[in-house]
């Protein structure tokens, strides 16, 4: 019988090991199952096989070994389906020979779903064969619409259109009376002109540019005011001393 174990924690989790022969485990590089995990010892226990049988024993490790959860001290057989737990590392325990069997199972199932299979498929005697009353399934009709039935008409030929309407030789229609248009409210003067709104001139916004030159502008001519006052001041006082 071979064993195997499963990670169900840490890094391992999902993780299948063969347990063929004696096996240890632990940190150091000398063991066959290496744990790389500092609560785990350097020899922190061993997997025995004795008449194929599975063993597990605590090498007298600082974190101890557990099996369902119990810390161990002696030799423990394992079961298949016990949880073996190095410090907090905890493995599944499996048989092989468990999951030959339930392969094995589900393979014959298989098999025989097949056969089963094929004899339903067999057809039976006419004579001995009952009647076979099949379901019947109703389609729900849904209502065209006009287009979708437009569609399906299509265009009617020449001798199904009216008699009396007169065609003319490109096969236009003729005599088809023009329809009237809408009559004119009451009170609505329809030779009155209309009246067109008259545009507002809109002021265009003085730049800062255009601003700083009238400023400049003014200022120009106030001091140039100033000066031609200046001088006439001196002129006036020159003739009348």
């Amino acid at each position: 019988m071979t064993w195997k174990i499963q990670g169900i924690t840490g890094e391992l989790i999902g993780q299948e090991i063969l347990v063929e022969r004696d096996t240890l485990i632990g940190r150091h590089q000398a063991a066959d199952l290496i744990l790389q995990s500092a609560e785990i010892s350097r020899k922190h226990a061993a997997f025995l096989i004795k008449e194929d049988a599975l063993w597990v024993q605590d090498l007298a490790s600082s974190n101890g070994t557990f099996v369902n959860d119990l810390r161990i001290n002696n030799e423990t057989l394992l079961q298949d389906g016990d949880i073996v737990q190095f410090a907090s590392l905890k493995f599944l325990v499996l048989s092989l020979e468990k999951d030959v069997e339930t392969a094995s199972l589900a393979s014959n199932v298989e098999v025989q779903s097949i056969v089963n299979l094929h004899v339903d498929d067999v057809k039976p005697n006419a004579e001995s064969a009952e009647p076979v009353i099949e379901d019947i399934v109703v389609e729900e009709v849904k209502p065209q619409t006009v287009a979708e039935k437009m569609n399906e008409q299509g265009m009617p030929e020449l001798t199904e259109r009216d008699s009396s309407v007169q065609l003319t030789k490109e096969g236009m229609p003729q005599g088809i009376a023009i329809p009237k248009p809408a009559p004119i409210p009451e009170g609505v003067d329809v030779t009155a002109t209309v009246v067109e709104p008259k545009s507002i001139p809109v002021e265009q916004p003085i730049t800062r540019v255009e601003h700083e030159k009238e400023t400049q502008k003014n200022a120009s001519i106030g001091l140039i005011t100033i000066v031609v006052l200046i001088i006439v001041a001196i002129i006036a006082w020159l003739l009348f001393k």
